[in-house]
């Protein structure tokens, strides 16, 4: 029988009513075996989520301020939601515990570690899974970075035992000392592809409060149609441009194992959400699969006669951004110019030392510096075989009245990179959106 791997998120978990739902997911597919769960999210507008009361217990500690009056409305909500779904298990003896713990002063990624520790406890009763800590399975090296290959032996070798599982999301352990180590906020999108791929599993399901990924953000466009199916890559270039559902390092171990991830809604179970995969499948015939970009970019640009042929000017232009501790984003280059696309919160107070080292160390004959500029990423898999894309891209926006500052294909041909001003940033998505998707 194929396995799935499931994991819910915050807002499928927050309370007693939502859990239920994720019941009902679960039980609804035999194939459904392991689950990977988030920490208690906001249960309505105002509330905490339990991994912000968490961090804020750590700060208290911290501190030397007493605890307990943050700590009891942790466990309360645990006993609410035990309470509410008629769950046997022992919230006293797992608190008693945790206060052992906090006075012989753990380490702060134990305290933020319950929240996800927790919930699969009391997950695990309610649907009558065997629970299995991650701590002793997911590996991180002495700097925090994730042993992948050494995680998916240990991974595998323990869910062999279990026939069916709730595993808490979010942490692991640093595999010289067993001490917590935690992934980056949105980690459990990470548990449960590490899962996934131990598993063998068929599908990944991310089971979320959005029916899948939209083509751009609701917030600009109004009722923008929904992804059905997505690359890797092109999510990869949508997320890096401001788009986010899932976690961008959750799609890593999938991709490895080409296990096709599915983001769905706890809320409305019967939508098909959004499929990411390989792209081999599924073609519905749209030349563009979404639109995402962000704004307050500084472009700086270089200009130097007879630049092509200098060897190792690029090299040494970039040497000083990274000497800086900046990162770019784009370098668009010519026979004569470099531009570097940065983002001004790169930047801050470094670009008047940048500027300088570049007149001293490369002698331009002029540099350009243009700030308040938006990128935005028009992404597609079918892009390269579709005739006119980059003019139509170009047209929309010319009879919306909005003045292209820079274009940019990737050598991957799955994108389009225009930067305009700030200020043109919402009409512009707009715009390209309407000439691609007609009402």
């Amino acid at each position: 029988m194929s396995v799935k791997v499931l994991k819910f998120g915050g807002s499928s978990v927050a309370d007693a009513s939502q859990i239920r739902k994720m019941k009902s997911i679960v039980e609804a597919d035999p194939e459904r075996r392991y689950v990977v769960v988030s920490a208690p999210g906001k249960r309505y507008s105002g509330d905490s989520k339990i991994t912000d009361l968490l961090i804020m217990l750590k700060a208290v500690i911290d501190n030397n301020i007493p605890y307990e009056p943050l700590l009891a409305p942790i466990k309360e909500r645990y006993t609410s939601i035990a309470d509410g779904l008629g769950i046997d298990a022992d919230i006293d003896a797992e608190f008693d515990e945790i206060r052992r713990n906090l006075n012989e002063g753990c380490s702060g990624n134990y305290i933020v570690s319950r929240g996800e520790y927790l919930s699969a406890i009391l997950m695990s009763a309610y649907l009558g899974y065997d629970f299995v800590d991650t701590k002793d399975l997911i590996l991180f090296d002495n700097k925090g970075r994730l042993l992948i290959e050494e995680t998916n032996a240990a991974l595998s070798a323990e869910l062999a035992k279990h026939e069916k599982a709730v595993l808490p999301g979010f942490y692991g352990s640093y595999a010289s000392n067993g001490g917590i180590c935690l992934f980056s906020r949105g980690g459990s999108d990470v548990t449960g592809a590490l899962v996934a791929r131990a598993a063998e599993a068929s599908v990944y399901e991310n089971w979320t409060d959005v029916s899948g990924m939209l083509m751009a953000d609701p917030r600009i466009v109004e009722n923008p149609l929904p992804i059905k199916d997505i690359s890797y890559m092109e999510l990869r270039e949508l997320s890096y441009m401001g788009a986010s559902v899932m976690h961008e390092d959750a799609v890593f171990p999938a991709r490895m194992s080409d296990i096709p991830i599915n983001i769905r809604n706890t809320n409305h179970p019967e939508d098909p959400g959004t499929i990411i995969s390989n792209g081999k499948t599924g073609d519905d015939g749209s030349v563009i699969s979404g639109i995402a970009g962000k704004r307050d970019f500084t472009v700086i640009s270089i200009y130097k006669n007879m630049m092509n042929n200098e060897v190792g000017f690029v090299r040494r232009a970039l040497a000083i951004v990274e000497d800086a501790g900046v990162s770019f984003d784009h370098i668009p280059t010519g026979i004569d110019s470099l531009s570097m696309v940065i983002a001004g919160s790169e930047l801050e107070d470094k670009l008047d030392d940048i500027l300088e080292a570049f007149k001293v160390q490369l002698k331009p004959d002029d540099i350009n510096v243009e700030e308040g500029i938006a990128m935005i990423a028009v992404v597609g898999r079918r892009m390269f075989r579709s005739v006119g894309t980059s003019a139509r891209i170009c047209g929309a926006l010319a009879s919306n009245g909005v003045n292209i500052r820079m274009l940019n294909q990737g050598t991957g041909e799955i994108n389009v990179i225009v930067g305009v001003e700030d200020a043109d940033f919402e009409k512009a998505i707009k715009a390209i959106y309407a000439e691609f998707v007609k009402a």
